[in-house]
């Protein structure tokens, strides 16, 4: 599976584009961006599984800085800022990761 059997390409493209100067990203505008934020809990999770680079049921820092380039090869990689960022937002537990179920309430809130 991937990212474009669930999400537009195009709209894939310019969602990345929005965000190419560090320090502008913003998960929110991007899930809209991108039409993830209209997408079913099941379209979602799916999405999460191939964000998870190691399979390991969660997104690490390390892989959060990857972030844009697994939806675009070549894409800039977030700043340490974005990265915390983004893990406060989502990590509920406060574990130092995003569970699928974290990633489900941040793309639905």
């Amino acid at each position: 599976m991937s990212l474009t059997s669930i999400l537009s390409a195009e709209a894939i493209e310019n969602a990345v584009k929005e965000f190419q100067a560090p320090d502008s990203f913003s998960f929110k505008k991007f899930s809209q961006l991108c039409g993830l934020t209209s997408k079913s809990p099941k379209e979602v999770k799916d999405v999460f599984q191939i964000l998870d680079d190691d399979n390991s049921g969660f997104l690490e820092e390390s892989e959060l800085k990857f972030f844009l380039q697994r939806f675009v090869p070549g894409a800039r990689t977030l700043t340490d800022a974005e990265c915390k960022g983004l893990l406060s937002a989502a990590d509920d537990d406060n574990d130092g990761k995003i569970g699928v179920e974290e990633f489900l309430i941040m793309v639905q809130s």
